[in-house]
């Protein structure tokens, strides 16, 4: 059976990217959270109508309630946007008798802990959660109350409510930044994580918590849910990444992005406020006479990847190395790669072309070099080194591989 899903606050930072995942699993484009059978997407945001609200709550079998209000022009706003549309639509489900599984997007202010404990922001995020745990005792529906920390990633809107949001776009555009003390600490929660937990809550397993303070203490019945992938980070280590992202078209240094890591989940998020003018930029070509190298990217752990262009006839290389090695991969053209271990008069060769993607490895102590095969047509290779030239210890030593 295929389950109509109602996301209120559709058009938000965390409902558009919801609506947009949810729509891949509905299309069959994302297979990767196994059995999920999803029917309509009931998109409700502010300029919805009362009428559309009453149908999707008669219609849907799960609920994401993600409205709210963030920054109203004055605090009493705070209570009717979050406290009250949180009223009417459980009263609408109600109407309808529809006991379907609700999930309530909550804040972690709602603990009204420490600097969380005078805010009307957390005082309405605090009554909509009981609000709901007391819908879900009445009505025995199933309740799953989230309180989320910052939240980042692409689509969020600048100076707005989100630091770094804020910092992504400025940076990306050459505005200044206002930090006051670099070494305040953050909890950050990334969208793609929290998409993935909603999903999880769709299909019966999500994450259940108690609070001590303002931490979740994980166990099965727990009152409220949770996304057990947060990063704490400072905001110095947060401007200090994005610097270094920024400066990387000019660099062509990539910083370390391992998988899950905080980096690169920051990376991908600044990428998504780059302006138009920034999304290409130039590489410095280094030509003469046989055609062009060129250095495309650059990792401090990963080596580096290039492309050479040579002309018809021209052979390059000529070169051995003690340690470093390289791929050669022809994209275009017709190519010879030549070896030859440099105690050893016995060359090794290999034929690449652009109609057969094939990768030659460039063995460490063998001399090499790369064959324009053609009289006419350029040939395109693309090259990986593993670790990035570095002209004070270069590893390079010009030899023939043809002794004659």
């Amino acid at each position: 059976m295929r389950m109509n899903i109602l996301v209120t606050g559709a058009r938000g930072f965390v409902g558009r990217n919801l609506c947009a995942q949810l729509r891949n699993i509905a299309e069959g484009k994302n297979r990767s959270y196994g059995d999920v059978a999803i029917g309509e997407i009931f998109e409700y945001d502010i300029d919805s109508t009362p009428e559309e609200l009453d149908d999707y709550c008669r219609r849907a079998d799960f609920v994401f309630n993600l409205a709210g209000v963030n920054r109203p022009k004055n605090n009493e706003e705070f209570m009717s946007g979050n406290y009250g549309f949180a009223s009417t639509l459980l009263a609408t489900l109600r109407k309808h008798n529809n006991t379907a599984p609700v999930v309530l997007s909550s804040s972690i202010q709602a603990t009204l802990i420490g600097r969380y404990g005078e805010g009307d922001y957390g005082r309405s995020k605090r009554a909509g959660e009981e609000l709901f745990f007391d819908y879900g005792r009445e009505t025995g529906t199933r309740v799953l109350v989230y309180r989320f920390p910052n939240l980042f990633g692409k689509w969020c809107r600048p100076n707005y409510n989100s630091v770094v949001a804020t910092f992504c776009h400025n940076i990306a555009h050459d505005l200044p930044i206002t930090v006051n003390d670099r070494t305040t600490s953050l909890e950050l929660l990334y969208i793609d994580d929290l998409v993935d937990e909603m999903i999880a809550a769709l299909k019966g397993e999500e994450h259940r918590a108690e609070y001590e303070g303002l931490e979740p203490r994980a166990t099965v019945d727990g009152r409220y849910c949770y996304v057990p992938t947060t990063h704490h980070v400072t905001l110095g280590e947060i401007v200090d990444l994005l610097e270094r992202f920024h400066r990387q078209p000019a660099t062509l240094l990539l910083p370390e992005i391992p998988a899950g890591s905080f980096a690169k989940k920051l990376y991908s998020t600044y990428l998504s406020y780059l302006p138009a003018e920034r999304v290409a930029f130039p590489l410095k070509m280094n030509t003469d006479e046989r055609g062009s190298f060129t250095e495309i990217l650059r990792t401090a752990s990963s080596g580096q990847v290039s492309v050479n262009i040579s002309k018809p006839g021209v052979t390059k290389g000529e070169h051995w190395h003690n340690t470093k090695w390289e791929m050669f991969v022809v994209v275009s053209g017709h190519g010879l790669v030549e070896m030859r271990r440099i105690d050893s008069d016995e060359v090794l060769r290999f034929e690449l072309s652009g109609e057969k993607i094939e990768v030659v490895q460039a063995l460490p102590g063998y001399t090499h070099n790369i064959v324009n095969l053609s009289n006419t047509e350029d040939l395109v290779t693309l090259i990986w080194v593993n670790e990035p030239f570095d002209p004070s210890h270069p590893d390079t030593y010009q030899e023939k591989v043809n002794k004659r």
